[in-house]
Formats: structure tokens, C-alpha cells, sequence
């Protein structure tokens, strides 16, 4: 079992009897509603053909069609696409959009593959996994390593499939071919205003906030620069490669156009060389991780010196470490709610595709803020009211969501 299915199994449990979740359902959401494994055979360059393996994951269909993100990554394991798409179930619950919980994801490292065979990759992929997707049935997306040009890709392959164009089968992609405005940000949009609400909470100011961010990629690399153009000061970045720290501030545009030259922000002059783990137990007031799944652990929890911790990241806190954080008066903003951006804006791009109506990029930043303002009021209060951490209520608050659909659906036959 991995980490990321052992956390997700043990967040669901302690959720499970804190809101005293009939056993029957508690059965039930422990197993995935359904589970595609797929062979990916790719003619490369060379013409060699390679064999891929890939999996699309549907957690629950109860309260709609099914969304998550599709990853490509060399660890790609189905015990992680499992946990990703019971993450996704509980996340799409708390924000109450109507949406169940999947994830897909190929075993591959994308960057030693041409742009022709990454394509071919792609739609081969989108092919295999056709009959779980469809915007009635199941609506992929962006995630680690997937971009708006590999959504547009799989949107085409499934259109032509159906002999006409069908843009809401997957989010995320190009506005040209109907994406939403605002959608490429969102996920980083809504860490900063869930990072906003918190500081409200704990009493803290802009001023002066020194912020850690563990990843500069889709998320936290946008996330730096909201950040930096809120007032705050990000003193460390780190990516796959290395990290950097400077106690006076970094400028996220300059580190971003060091990045492009150099595919890393390590070695970025006008700081000090720190390495991912280093950057978790900075001197810090606000620590964003916006990588991988299970970075906080108990062997380091008791070092992390930030504050408050926003995650932009799926599951990088594993559940011992988030007791050992709690324990020290530790705030964290979890996961289901502080990147559910992503999934929100994602929502609002299937209704517009639906709709044939698109709005624009204020009207999007807005609604997307009522909601991750309006979410987060919702789990501050209830985590208040009973004393529990900020994780627990919002998988109480999600969990029963869905447990209430499931209840009202019955069960069939």
C-alpha cells in the first residue's frame, strides 16, 4: 500500500467516525466505484515502439460526472491515482460543486519524450481510456506534467471519435477551442486566497509574511508571484532540482525567467543554494508545498517552523504529521480546500462549454473567490465550533456531502 492511499484511507477513517458515517457508506467510499488500467503502445522517433502503462480512476459518481486531473510522471503508481481520485471526491463535495472524485495518469517522464511522441502518447492514451470519459460521464484535466496543449489533444481525440466537436470533455484547455478565462491560475489564485482568510484568522498582516513555496511549476510558481504582488515576501522556491533562499525577498519574475534559461531554480544568483527538505523547516511565517504528496512526515514535522501552511499540493502531509502540526499549534489549510481552485474554475469552464456562453477573466476571479471564501468560512466555523483541525472539518464537511447524495440516491438495484 502506499503512502498516498495509507493517508487517504486514514483521513477517511478518522472523518468517518467523527461525523459517525453509517458503515455501510464508510464501506463503500473505501473502494473506488471503478478502475481502468491500460497498455499505451507508442511508435517513437526511432521507430521503435515503447509500451506504457496508464490508469483513469473513477472514485465516485454520486453527486455528478466524474473530474480530476490527468498526471504524467515516472511514479505514477494506481495506488496514487486511487488517492487522487478519493481526494478529488472529497474536495469537489466541500466547494459544492456538483462533481465525483477521478484521476489518471501515465507512468512516464515526459521530458525525454520528442513533442511528436508525446502526442501520439497522449491520444493513444485518450483512446484507450475513452469509454470512462465524456462531459456527462467523467471530465479530466491538467495536472502534474499536462498542460491547456495535451487537454486540446485529448479533447480532439475524443471528438473526432464522436464525429463532431465535444470541448466539455475535458477543462483546462486553450481558450481558442473553449477554455476559460482565468482557468490556467486558478488553482494558485485560490491558495492565495485561502492563505488571505487564514492570516484574517490568526490575527496576522501581509506585511512583513515570509512565505516558503516548495515547487515552482503550475501552482507554485504562479503562486510566488500572487504572492509577491500581494505584499508578501517569498524568501524560498524550491523545484525538482533544488531550492533558493534569501532572507530579504526574491522577485518571482526574475526567478521565473532564470528558470526558463535553465530549467531549474537552483543556482539562481541573487540567492542562497537550499535543498527541498531545507526549505520545509525554514524560518517562515507562511509554507505553501506545491509538489509531491507526502513532503511533511513524521520524521520532520517537528522542524517545520512556518506558522501556517497552505497546500497547494495533493496530500503532502501525511496524517502523522499532521497530528504532530496540530499538536504545535501549527495551522494548515488543507488540501480539499486550499487547491480546489483548479477544480472550481474547471466547473465553471464545463458550464460555459455547455452553455456556448463565456464570461471573462474578472467575472471568472470573482465567482472563484465567493466560493473559496465563502468554503473556507464554512470549515473555520465548523473546525471552531467542535475544536478539531481545519482538515478534519472539511472532509466532514465533504464527506457528508456525499454521503447524503448516496443516502438520497438509494442504492441500486
Amino acid at each position: 500500500m502506499s503512502s498516498a492511499w495509507a493517508a487517504a484511507l486514514d483521513q477517511l477513517d478518522e472523518a468517518a467516525a467523527f461525523i459517525k458515517l453509517d458503515p455501510n457508506l464508510h464501506e463503500v467510499f473505501r473502494t473506488p466505484k471503478r478502475i481502468l488500467t491500460v497498455s499505451i503502445p507508442v511508435r517513437m522517433d526511432d521507430s521503435r515502439v515503447e509500451v506504457f502503462t496508464g490508469y483513469r480512476v473513477h472514485h465516485s459518481l454520486a453527486r455528478g460526472p466524474a473530474k480530476g486531473g490527468i498526471r504524467y510522471h515516472p511514479e505514477v503508481s494506481l495506488d496514487e491515482v486511487k488517492a487522487l481520485a478519493m481526494w478529488m471526491t472529497w474536495k469537489c463535495a466541500v466547494v459544492g460543486i456538483p462533481y465525483g472524485g477521478a484521476k489518471g495518469g501515465v507512468r512516464v517522464e515526459p521530458r525525454r519524450l520528442s513533442l511528436g511522441e508525446l502526442e501520439r502518447m497522449t491520444r493513444r492514451y485518450a483512446s484507450e481510456i475513452l469509454p470512462f470519459i465524456g462531459p456527462e460521464r467523467d471530465v479530466p484535466a491538467p495536472d502534474m506534467n499536462t498542460d491547456e496543449r495535451i487537454m486540446a489533444w485529448i479533447m480532439d481525440t475524443y471528438s473526432m471519435n464522436q464525429g463532431y466537436s465535444v470541448p466539455g470533455v475535458v477543462t483546462g484547455k486553450p481558450v481558442s477551442v473553449g477554455g476559460s478565462q482565468g482557468r490556467g491560475g486558478a488553482t494558485s489564485r485560490g491558495v492565495m486566497f485561502c492563505a488571505l482568510s487564514a492570516l484574517r484568522q490568526l490575527g496576522m498582516s501581509i506585511d512583513g509574511t515570509r512565505v516558503a513555496i516548495q515547487g515552482f511549476g503550475k501552482v507554485g510558481g504562479f503562486a510566488a508571484q500572487l504572492f509577491h504582488d500581494a505584499g508578501f515576501q517569498v524568501v524560498a522556491v524550491s523545484d525538482i532540482k533544488g531550492g533558493v533562499y534569501n532572507a530579504r525577498g526574491l522577485n518571482p519574475t526574475a526567478l521565473m525567467r532564470y528558470k526558463d534559461g535553465a530549467d531549474t531554480v537552483a543556482g539562481f544568483p541573487a540567492a542562497d543554494a537550499i535543498s527541498n527538505e531545507e526549505l520545509l523547516e525554514l524560518d517562515c511565517d507562511l509554507l505553501v508545498p506545491a509538489a509531491m504528496e507526502d513532503q511533511i512526515t513524521e520524521r520532520n514535522a517537528d522542524r517545520v517552523r512556518a506558522r501556517l501552511i497552505v497546500e497547494g499540493a495533493n496530500g503532502p502531509t501525511s496524517p502523522a504529521a499532521d497530528h504532530i502540526l496540530a499538536e504545535r499549534g501549527i495551522v494548515v489549510v488543507p488540501d480539499i480546500l486550499a487547491n480546489s481552485g483548479g477544480v472550481t474554475v474547471s466547473y465553471f469552464e464545463w458550464v460555459q462549454d455547455i452553455q456556448a456562453y463565456f464570461w471573462s477573466e474578472d467575472q471568472v476571479n470573482v465567482r472563484l473567490k465567493e466560493v473559496m471564501d465563502g468554503t473556507y468560512e464554512q470549515v473555520r466555523s465548523l473546525a471552531e465550533e467542535r475544536g478539531v483541525r481545519l482538515r478534519l472539518a472539511a472532509l466532514a464537511i465533504g464527506i457528508g456531502r456525499v454521503a447524503e447524495a448516496h443516502v438520497v440516491r438509494g442504492l441500486f438495484p
